[in-house]
């Protein structure tokens, strides 16, 4: 029913020009940069964002649209766009970035960008954001006591309680390698299968095959997303965080064949990027950072806190075209509309 009634109002704001009048101005503000934020490419209808987006805006390879951002006199007269320009990231590397996204893209000759965790690449493991939802699905066990606490796995309840202890688990580790020892810890507890039959599951990483031919394609630009995802203001070891963030850029430039300047951070809330996260990334040598944070960017926003617009696969094209426009952050700051910013901004969900 939510759904729904976020729909209606989406369609309000479409159909009586507000979005339309959204567009003007911000259009009208020059030196704007919106950067919609997607994760996986399947489960809903991204072709009818992407005609919709196509059709408004100007669907921009991110680095292009930086430099212009920053650099707007340098835009030569031959390239000028009315529309505001508009970058779409996928952060992560699903594997249905490349079946059905990039298919999409040489469809509609739509460019986007994908930051990359070269460690799953290399290793093709599922993303650890992913594995409590599949150990507590797939346990071999009846009931399991863990933090003093017995969980029935024939409870709904315990279920979804257990599956909220292993994320957290994961998620506030101080280390890849405490993370990969608890989660193993979590397999054994529970008596999971290692053994895993889903080849084709959409939710795997990408190959670097399939980088490599979508970047040969002029289509897909690439950025950093760190070794392995891990979090980095939560890491004990500064020189572990050194590492998951230039590591990261040299594996990805030495596959490419070309300069890496953009990293996204893990999750990349305000609580997940301190002073030392930053100075990292600079002396990495990236020019710029995205972060998860809501809003749109200027020439004069911090490029190694940029922000970006969180959207996903399966809202509604109308909810789109509201998000793009700004309406669903302005009516959130007013608190006119707060559950609107409860389900459809997803900057803290798993794996982001």
């Amino acid at each position: 029913m939510r759904r729904l009634v976020l729909i209606g109002i989406a369609a309000c704001f479409y159909y009586s020009g507000i979005v339309a009048l959204a567009r003007w101005i911000t259009r009208r503000s020059k030196s704007r940069l919106i950067v919609l934020n997607y994760h996986r490419a399947t489960g809903g209808d991204l072709r009818r964002h992407l005609l919709y987006l196509r059709r408004h805006y100007s669907v921009m390879h991110v680095e292009k649209a930086l430099e212009e951002l920053y650099a707007p006199f340098k835009k030569v007269a031959t390239q000028l766009d009315e529309r505001t320009p508009l970058v779409l990231t996928f952060d992560d590397g699903y594997r249905d970035n490349y079946t059905h996204a990039y298919a999409l893209a040489r469809e509609l000759q739509i460019p986007f960008t994908i930051y990359l965790i070269p460690g799953y690449l290399d290793s093709g493991a599922h993303f650890w954001w992913l594995e409590a939802k599949h150990l507590v699905r797939c346990a071999r066990v009846n009931t399991v006591t863990l933090d003093g606490r017995t969980f029935h796995l024939n409870s709904t309840e315990d279920c979804s309680a257990l599956a909220s202890l292993i994320d957290a688990g994961a998620r506030y580790a101080r280390s890849a390698e405490e993370r990969e020892q608890f989660l193993a810890a979590m397999h054994t507890a529970l008596a999971v299968p290692s053994e895993r039959s889903d080849e084709d599951d959409p939710s795997l990483p990408l190959t670097w095959d399939e980088v490599h031919e979508m970047d040969a394609s002029g289509l897909v630009s690439f950025g950093a997303h760190t070794m392995h995802h891990s979090i980095l203001a939560y890491l004990a070891d500064q020189r572990e965080m050194q590492s998951e963030v230039v590591d990261c850029r040299t594996v990805l430039e030495k596959q490419l064949g070309h300069p890496v300047r953009t990293f996204a951070y893990p999750v990349g809330q305000v609580q997940h990027i301190n002073r030392s996260v930053i100075e990292v990334v600079q002396k990495a040598g990236f020019i710029w950072a995205f972060t998860t944070r809501y809003g749109i960017n200027t020439s004069g926003s911090n490029p190694y806190l940029l922000k970006r617009v969180e959207v996903d696969v399966d809202q509604h094209w109308l909810v789109v075209a509201a998000e793009a426009a700004g309406l669903w952050g302005f009516f959130s700051r007013l608190r006119w509309l707060p559950f609107i910013r409860k389900n459809f901004t997803n900057a803290a969900n798993a794996g982001r």
